[in-house]
């Protein structure tokens, strides 16, 4: 089994450093598996928030995972849902949403900091899901800058970032129209500088061909879940892959990554198989499944040879990560 688990490693190091291109000097390229602490550590401490990214440092992962969002007002914001969740917020009053609250998009940065993310919402499913999460409570949404300047204080200049545009082709009217949204995204990491350390991903992949065309120097992640690979209505195209339908290239997915220009791909974690995964790995391509929290899940991909996993514990991936050594 160790030598099985040593050659793997060294087929997802070889697969990575394809992927990502040996010249970049990019801190993630020399290392073999990317782990990434999904929303932050989200089963740790409140998603996408900067005591969730603390928690990422503090576990020393390759990725801070995370998702983006645009205020009324132009600031990009770190947060996962187009609207407030009722299960994760409480409002100016101090009372948990009773339903879906506004979306991000329409309101400015300062009305958004009036809301509390710092708690699951007691009772819910969602709270039922992350029994180990740590309240901390008077936490506010950050803007994206904050997560940057959180981690260049940290000192750490390893870890990367891979953060999702939050558009969706079923609901245009919630958010900026996706080409605006992922021009305003960029802009801002590459005022920060942060280009050579993140990675764009969607499942709108409308958004990752702007990226490839505007901004080559930012990596992109190409996420697929069984919803967005469906036809649309009446067998139409699905809306959420520009085109790039696998029913088009054999009906496979690793080739319609390619297709698109994509070298990393991020399928749900129910859907790779060792045969997907050969097929990526010979066409170039990195895969790395979400969102990984069951133990044995982790050991099932792992055998599989994935070169990373997205979890939100990914403190037990390490564990079971050492086991294997």
């Amino acid at each position: 089994m160790k030598t099985l688990h040593y050659l793997a490693a060294a087929a997802c190091c070889i697969a990575l450093s394809g992927a990502l291109g040996a010249d970049d000097g990019r801190a993630q390229a020399a290392r073999a598996f990317d782990l990434q602490g999904h929303r932050g550590a989200r089963g740790l401490a409140p998603e996408n928030t900067l005591p969730a990214s603390r928690k990422a440092l503090d576990l020393d992962l390759t990725t801070i995972e995370c998702d983006m969002a645009i205020t009324r007002d132009g600031v990009v914001v770190v947060h996962h849902d187009l609207w407030l969740n009722p299960d994760t917020t409480s409002g100016p009053d101090g009372k948990w949403l009773e339903q879906r609250g506004p979306a991000i998009h329409d309101l400015t940065f300062a009305e958004l900091q009036q809301y509390d993310v710092g708690r699951l919402k007691p009772g819910t499913e969602y709270a039922k899901s992350f029994p180990d999460q740590v309240p901390v409570d008077g936490t506010r949404i950050p803007r994206l800058t904050d997560l940057f300047d959180l981690v260049k204080k940290s000192g750490n200049t390893r870890i990367g970032f891979d953060c999702e545009t939050k558009v969706s082709p079923l609901d245009p009217d919630a958010t900026l129209p996706f080409e605006e949204f992922t021009r305003r995204t960029i802009a801002e990491i590459r005022q920060a500088g942060m280009q050579q350390r993140l990675m764009i991903q969607s499942f709108d992949w409308r958004t990752l061909q702007v990226v490839q065309k505007e901004a080559p120097e930012i990596r992109t992640m190409y996420l697929s879940s069984p919803r967005t690979l469906m036809p649309g209505k009446d067998g139409a195209p699905s809306p959420w892959l520009a085109g790039f339908d696998p029913g088009r290239h054999g009906g496979s997915v690793p080739r319609a990554v390619k297709a698109a220009g994509g070298k990393i791909w991020a399928p749900n974690q129910t859907f790779p198989t060792p045969a997907m995964l050969a097929e990526a790995h010979a066409l170039g391509i990195v895969v790395i499944p979400w969102t990984v929290n069951d133990p044995a899940m982790m050991n099932k991909l792992l055998d599989m040879g994935v070169d990373g996993i997205i979890s939100d514990r990914p403190d037990i991936v390490k564990v079971e990560m050492r086991k294997r050594k």
